[in-house]
C-alpha cells in the first residue's frame, strides 16, 4: 500500500499554522538542526512536509492556537492543479449545504479517496464555524492561488451592476415586482449571482460558464446560500459554452448581469454565422464582446434589462460601428457608464458599465442615450491620492440611473459628468460611445481645481525661490588631492552602527488593491518608485505580522537597489511596507545620521561605484555603498544641506505633475471658450 504524497507548504504558510511572523520560522530553521529539510522548491523559496512541520511544532512546543481552517487549506492545494483542487472545493460546498459530493451531472473524472476524505473533515469543520464560511474560506484561497487562470468580479462591482440592473428595469417598467429571474451566462465562480441572492426580489437564479469546474463551484456556491439563508432564491448553474451551444437557450430573464471574457477571438465566429441571436448584425471575429451583448439581450424577457461589463474599445472599435448603431436606432442600448481605473481588473483601463433594454410593452425608447463619464468625475491626477471609493461610485451610478425613464431624460447639470446625448448625434461615421467624448467637463469642478492647484503652484515657486537661494550661495572646495576616507555600508552594518532589511516579495494571495478594513500597511515596489513613488497596493495587518514582511519606520533610510530606480531617502510618516529590491536601513542615532547617510549613499557616483552595470535594471549591492567617515557632529552640520538638497528634489518633482494638470486644464477651457478675463 502506497502512502499518501506529502503535502508541500511554504514559510509563509508555516508561519500563519505556527501563529508566529515569517522571520520567526526563518529563524526556527536556522537555529535548529532538527528543523524539516525542505522537499521542493529553492533555497529562496523552500517548500517542507506539511506532517513533517506539524511532528516539529508539537514536538518543539510551538504550536499556537492557528484556526484550523488553515491547516485544512494546503491540503486541498496539494491534490494538484486548479481542476482538482476546485472540483473538491466545490464537492466540500455542496456536503456542507446538505447535498451530495457528487455532482448531479459528472462533468469530470471522479475525486480521488484523497480528496473525499478532504470533503469529511471540511464537513465536519463546518459544523463548528459555518458551512458557507469554510467554503467561502476555500474559494477565496483557490482564487487567490490562481488569479492569473480565473477573472472574477470585485463584491462591490458585483453589487453595484446588480442594483443598477434592478434599478433600471424599474424605472423603465414602471414597477418594482418580485420573483425576478436572474441570469448570468458567463458566471465563473458566481461573484454576480451571489450578489444577486441577497436581494429580497429575486425569486430565481440561472448561471452558465464554459468551465465546468467553476460552474460547479458557482452552483455549490449558490445553492449553500440559499441553504445558509431560509427562503432564499432558487438557484443552479449550468456547464457550457453559452454562444457555441447555450444550454439555458429557452430561458428568459427579467435582468441579465454579465462580465464576459475579453478579447476572446475563438469564441464561434464560424459556425455561429447564422445565429439567430444577431439581430443588430453578425459581430466581427474581433468583436467577440458585442457578441455577448446581442446573447444577453436574446435571454432578456419583454422590457428586461441587461447590465455588461465591457473594455472600453468595444465602444469605438471601427469594426463594431455597424452594431452599435443598431442598438442605438433600436432603443435597446440605454446607458453607457464609464468606470474609473482602478476599480476592476484590468486595473489600468477605464471599463464601461452598457445597460440594454429588450422591446415590451410598457416601455418607451426616449431617443436619447445616456453617457456617464466617471473618469471625469473621479480624476486620478496622481495615484498617490487613490483608493477606490465605491460608496461615491455608487451614488454616482445611481445618480445616473435617475436620468432615466420613458422618455424623461434630462440634461446633466454642469459637473455632474453625465448627460442625455440624442441618438443622432451619435450615428455618425465612428458610432463611438465613448462617455468622455461626448461630455463636456464641468466649469464649476475644474475651476475649483484649478484654483487649488494655482495656490499651490504659487506656494511652490516661492519655496523653490528659497531654496535657490541657500543652495545658490553653496561654494566648491577645491580637492587638495588626499582623497575621501569611506566606509561601506556593509561594515557600518558589521559595526553595529545600523541595521540592514530587506524587503520581500509578498504572497500574491495577501496583496490588496486598496487599503483592508481592518487596517494594513501600504507596500511600497520598484514600479512605484519609477512612477511616483506612491504606493499601490497594501498588506493587511495580519498578513504583515504572518510574513515577516520588512516595514519601514519614519526615520528609517529607505533604499532602492536597482539601477533605473536608484534612490535613497529618510522615511517620515506612517510605516510602509517594502517589496524586493528595497531596503530599510535603521540607524543607531548615537552613531550614525539618518538624514547623512541618506544624502551620502543617493549620490549617482555612489550608484556607479556599487552596480553591475549590465543594464537599467541591473542591481546595486547595497552594502558596496561608500559613506564618508566623519565625527556625528559633522554629519549633522551636513544634515541641513541633505535636507534642502532633498527638498528641492522634491519641490521639482511636484511642480512637475501640478504643470502638466494646469497645462492640461488650461488647453481645455481655452480651446472650449471657456476662459475669461485678461490675457
Amino acid at each position: 500500500m502506497t502512502s499518501a504524497p506529502a503535502v508541500p507548504v511554504t514559510l509563509a504558510e508555516i508561519a500563519r499554522l505556527a501563529g508566529v511572523g515569517r522571520a520567526a520560522v526563518s529563524n526556527w530553521r536556522r537555529r535548529h538542526e532538527s528543523f524539516p529539510a525542505r522537499i521542493s522548491g529553492t533555497e529562496v523559496s523552500p517548500q517542507f512536509s506539511l506532517a513533517d512541520i506539524e511532528f516539529w511544532l508539537r514536538d518543539n512546543n510551538k504550536l499556537r492556537s492557528a484556526s484550523e481552517r488553515e491547516w485544512l487549506w494546503p491540503r486541498f492545494e496539494a491534490l494538484g492543479g486548479r481542476d482538482e483542487t476546485g472540483r473538491a472545493i466545490a464537492a466540500a460546498g455542496r456536503v456542507l449545504g446538505g447535498g451530495s459530493a457528487d455532482p448531479e451531472a459528472a462533468t469530470g473524472p471522479q475525486l480521488s479517496r484523497q480528496a473525499f476524505d478532504l470533503v469529511d473533515r471540511a464537513e465536519e469543520l463546518g459544523r463548528r464555524e459555518g458551512p458557507l464560511e469554510i467554503f467561502e474560506f476555500l474559494l477565496r484561497r483557490c482564487l487567490d492561488v490562481n488569479v492569473r487562470q480565473i477573472s472574477t468580479t470585485p463584491e462591490p462591482l458585483a453589487s453595484l451592476m446588480v442594483d443598477l440592473g434592478l434599478r433600471v428595469r424599474d424605472r423603465l417598467a414602471d414597477g418594482a415586482d418580485t420573483g425576478l429571474m436572474v441570469l448570468d451566462p458567463a458566471c465563473g465562480t458566481g461573484h454576480l449571482l451571489a450578489a444577486a441572492a441577497v436581494s429580497p426580489r429575486v425569486g430565481t437564479l440561472r448561471g452558465c460558464d464554459a468551465d465546468p469546474v467553476l460552474a460547479e463551484l458557482a452552483d455549490a456556491r449558490l445553492r449553500l446560500v440559499r441553504s445558509s439563508a431560509a427562503g432564499g432564491p432558487d438557484s443552479s448553474v449550468s456547464s457550457g459554452d453559452s454562444l457555441r451551444a447555450d444550454p439555458l437557450a429557452d430561458t428568459r430573464a427579467d435582468v441579465v448581469v454579465c462580465n464576459p471574457p475579453f478579447n476572446e477571438r475563438d469564441w464561434g465566429y464560424e459556425e455561429l454565422a447564422t445565429d439567430a441571436r444577431w439581430a443588430h448584425g453578425m459581430p466581427p471575429r474581433t468583436e467577440p464582446e458585442l457578441a455577448w451583448v446581442q446573447h444577453c439581450l436574446a435571454r432578456l424577457r419583454p422590457g428586461g434589462t441587461a447590465v455588461v461589463l465591457l473594455p472600453p474599445a468595444v465602444a469605438n472599435r471601427r469594426a463594431g460601428r455597424r452594431i452599435r448603431g443598431s442598438l442605438l436606432r433600436t432603443g435597446m442600448l440605454r446607458a453607457v457608464i464609464a468606470l474609473p481605473p482602478g476599480y476592476a481588473p484590468p486595473h489600468s483601463v477605464s471599463l464601461q458599465l452598457w445597460v440594454l433594454q429588450a422591446p415590451g410593452d410598457g416601455t418607451v425608447g426616449s431617443g436619447t442615450v445616456l453617457l456617464a463619464d466617471g473618469v471625469s468625475r473621479f480624476p486620478r491626477l496622481s495615484p498617490r491620492d487613490f483608493v477606490p471609493d465605491w460608496e461615491a461610485l455608487g451614488a454616482f451610478v445611481r445618480s445616473a440611473v435617475e436620468r432615466l425613464g420613458a422618455g424623461r431624460e434630462v440634461e446633466g447639470a454642469a459637473g455632474e459628468c453625465l448627460a442625455a446625448v440624442p441618438v443622432i448625434d451619435l450615428l455618425d461615421d465612428e458610432v463611438d460611445l465613448t462617455p468622455g467624448r461626448h461630455i463636456a467637463s464641468g466649469t464649476s469642478s475644474t475651476g475649483s481645481r484649478m484654483g487649488d492647484s494655482w495656490k499651490e503652484f504659487s506656494q511652490l515657486l516661492a519655496g523653490l525661490g528659497e531654496s535657490a537661494g541657500r543652495l545658490a550661495g553653496l561654494e566648491l572646495a577645491e580637492d587638495d588631492g588626499s582623497g575621501l576616507t569611506t566606509t561601506s555600508v556593509g561594515e557600518l552594518a558589521r559595526a553595529g552602527a545600523l541595521t540592514v532589511c530587506a524587503g520581500q516579495q509578498p504572497d500574491g494571495e495577501t496583496t490588496l488593491q486598496s487599503r483592508p478594513d481592518e487596517g494594513g500597511v501600504p507596500l511600497l515596489t520598484v514600479p512605484d518608485l519609477l512612477l511616483d513613488g506612491a504606493p499601490r497596493s497594501w498588506l493587511p495587518l495580519a498578513a504583515v505580522e504572518a510574513s515577516g514582511a520588512t516595514v519601514a519606520a519614519s526615520g528609517d533610510v529607505v533604499v532602492a537597489g536597482v539601477a533605473r530606480a536608484f534612490t535613497a531617502w529618510v522615511h517620515e510618516g506612517a510605516p510602509v511596507a517594502l517589496g524586493p529590491q528595497l531596503y530599510a536601513l535603521r540607524v543607531h542615532p548615537d552613531q550614525l545620521d539618518a538624514w547623512f547617510l541618506a544624502g551620502s549613499l543617493r549620490a549617482p557616483a555612489n550608484a556607479r561605484q556599487a552596480g553591475t552595470h549590465a543594464s537599467s535594471s541591473s542591481r546595486v549591492d547595497v552594502r558596496k555603498l561608500q559613506v564618508r567617515q566623519v565625527s556625528l557632529v559633522e554629519q549633522k552640520a551636513y544634515r541641513a544641506l541633505f535636507r534642502q538638497v532633498a527638498a528641492l528634489d522634491k519641490q521639482l518633482k511636484r511642480m512637475s505633475v501640478l504643470g502638466s494638470g494646469l497645462v492640461h486644464d488650461l488647453s481645455d477651457e481655452l480651446a472650449a471658450g471657456r476662459i475669461t478675463g485678461p490675457a
